[in-house]
């Protein structure tokens, strides 16, 4: 997979049958068959080339077999390009208090209506295959960080034994099924888990449990101890990262894919990030600021003033949100360009050091 590196830095393609895509990759996240408050064709103007979506929320609503009628989730969402499900296993973490783990599966009290569900790795599997994304996931154990060692090891070791069971279960060809590593912020766990997943036959390998609480610092510790360990010719993907620096992190330490809900969420409530410094956009020392959010960029929020933004959020205006979502989205692909371009140039640690300086520079307001 990997056509370039610099240092432990890759550049390569992901072939998929919906598509090819250059990696490093950003996927924006669309949970429900959608980017919050953008469009298709607005999401495909930031130049995204891969979108996910979660098994466990279309499992719910609209179900799995009205997207499976609709002829997979790209063509229910309108989207022309490569898809990837997650499992349902982060939601053993963002839903713990509704959760059962055993050695059979997940055990759900629904959030929209309290209906039981039962999420094990052979239910999670057929779920995806009628959803009928590009990529798909394994069901995963995750758990909130930091946790004591023997509930991580637990943990680990059954997302393990879930990884075969998701394997004997798979039947579609045209599916790349991912497995996970798992092992929190324990440098042996991480190496077993990797080591122990690389000898099955998985097409790809994304490193889990992170982000949920760890910090930055030893999440780069825990992509130390695991990364070495993973197939060099396969894609790896770090699930659910993250702020900017904490991609430029993970492309240093060799992964390929990402994901992340921040680029919406922050737009949603008037965080916009440049390469200059983030920008808080209700803040008072906008309202008259006639420049555009940032000069170069292409989205259409940067089409209008600064003071023109903060005036949609002020007002309570729902473009105010959407624009600023749209030109986060904008952002973290110019992003991945450029660390791809400094991949393939051999300047990856020049551009690196770089855009951290820019990136950490003074927000606007406190």
């Amino acid at each position: 997979m990997p056509e370039a590196s610099c240092g432990a830095a890759r550049a390569g393609t992901l072939v998929t049958p919906h598509g090819s895509v250059p990696t490093p990759l950003f996927m924006p996240v669309g949970t429900a068959a959608t980017v919050k408050g953008v469009d298709i064709g607005r999401l495909a103007g930031t130049g995204a080339t891969m979108v996910l979506a979660n098994a466990y929320h279309l499992h719910l609503r609209p179900g799995e077999e009205i997207v499976a009628a609709a002829g997979g989730v790209a063509r229910f969402m309108g989207w022309n390009g490569p898809t990837l499900t997650d499992s349902g296993g982060f939601q053993l973490f963002s839903l713990a208090r509704q959760v059962k783990v055993t050695e059979e599966g997940a055990f759900f009290r629904s959030h929209l209506d309290g209906k039981g569900i039962a999420l094990t790795p052979e239910a999670s599997i057929q779920i995806q295959e009628r959803i009928g994304a590009d990529v798909v996931m394994q069901l995963d154990h995750v758990v909130a960080l930091p946790a004591e060692r023997e509930r991580v090891a637990d943990a680990m070791r059954r997302s393990l034994r879930w990884a075969v069971r998701c394997l004997d279960a798979h039947r579609r060809a045209d599916q790349a099924l991912f497995a996970i590593v798992q092992g929190g912020l324990e440098p042996d766990l991480r190496e077993e888990s990797a080591t122990r997943l690389r000898a099955l036959p998985f097409p790809g390998y994304a490193v889990g449990g992170l982000s949920v609480g760890e910090g930055p610092e030893a999440m780069v510790a825990a992509l130390q101890a695991t990364v070495p360990h993973l197939p060099t010719d396969k894609p790896r993907y770090l699930m659910g990262v993250g702020q900017p620096a904490d991609i430029i992190a993970g492309v240093a330490s060799g992964i390929d894919m990402f994901d992340c809900v921040l680029p919406t969420r922050c737009g949603r409530n008037s965080l916009a990030y440049t390469f200059h410094g983030p920008v808080r956009l209700r803040n008072a020392c906008h309202a008259r600021d006639q420049e555009p959010l940032e000069a170069g960029c292409p989205c259409p929020a940067c089409n209008v003033s600064r003071s023109y933004l903060r005036h949609l959020f002020m007002a309570g205006e729902m473009l105010g949100p959407i624009l600023a979502s749209i030109h986060n989205l904008t952002f973290y692909q110019r992003l991945m360009k450029r660390l791809r371009a400094a991949v393939v140039n051999g300047t990856f640690a020049e551009e690196r050091q770089q855009l951290l300086a820019d990136l950490a520079g003074p927000a606007t307001g406190p």
